[in-house]
């Protein structure tokens, strides 16, 4: 299926690497107006730069956790780029602890960016593009950790549960305005952020050996199930969690 995103705005948080980057590159490739966010001033301009060479695409410096600056971020979007027609909320933390480890200060600093950062981005561009216009497509990168359990990842499986329910909600209540919400949910992906994290020889056998295909995601599996449910190929879908993990979470 050649999906074609042509004309589309779409914004993207936690855009200068990883699965956010990926996201970005095929919106644009697909034929999306896309804006970067992030917060990290030295990979953004680099993200944006690849992804410009695939499309169109404007960087848009900012901590998604900044809760007050977000609809000005969002109206100053618009105006530069068009009213937003998909949202990826992409930007997302891990601390990994054992449960009895998580601090105050660390639960607050994963769910600042993975619930509440997102469900604040989902909100502002719902209010000011979507809820008036009565069309829209948001889809939030939650996680197969927020519907099982993990080793060192409480805090990490209730920010994503988090947002797996919210997305849920959030079906419900924009529905009479056409605005469909879905999340896809990854397992590991690689990614510069994982990289670290595999250096661990039990993690990763941890790792692989739930995974059924034994092997690790590809930020282009999930880029793909992102613009799919972005596309109007996918418009009768809204309210679905979708799992990206290679059989884990059908154990």
């Amino acid at each position: 299926m050649d999906i074609r995103l042509d004309n589309k705005v779409a914004i993207v948080t936690g855009a200068a690497s990883g699965i956010g980057l990926g996201c970005a590159e095929l919106l644009a490739a697909s034929g999306a107006k896309v804006a970067l966010v992030d917060f990290n001033s030295e990979t953004l301009p680099k993200a944006t730069k690849k992804v410009q060479d695939k499309g169109v695409a404007k960087d848009y410096l900012q901590d998604v956790t900044e809760i007050p600056a977000l609809a000005p971020l969002v109206s100053r979007i618009r105006q530069e780029l068009g009213e937003v027609d998909i949202l990826v909320c992409s930007a997302g933390i891990n601390i990994p602890q054992l449960a009895h480890e998580v601090t105050e200060e660390n639960w607050d600093a994963v769910h600042d960016v993975n619930a509440k950062g997102l469900f604040f981005c989902n909100q502002v561009v719902a209010i000011q593009s979507m809820i008036p216009r009565k069309t829209g497509s948001i889809i939030n990168i939650a996680s197969q950790m927020g519907l099982v359990g993990g080793w060192k990842r409480a805090n990490y499986c209730a920010s994503k549960g988090a947002v797996v329910q919210l997305t849920r909600a959030e079906a419900v209540d924009w529905a009479p305005y056409n605005i469909r919400i879905n999340a896809v949910a990854p397992t590991f992906i690689l990614t510069p952020l994982s990289e670290g994290m595999l250096t661990d020889p039990v993690f990763k056998r941890y790792i692989m050996d739930n995974i059924l295909f034994h092997r690790l995601g590809a930020v282009d599996d999930v880029a793909t199930a992102v613009c799919f449910l972005a596309s109007d190929e996918a418009s009768m879908i809204t309210g679905t969690i979708l799992p990206i993990d290679g059989g884990w979470t059908a154990k």
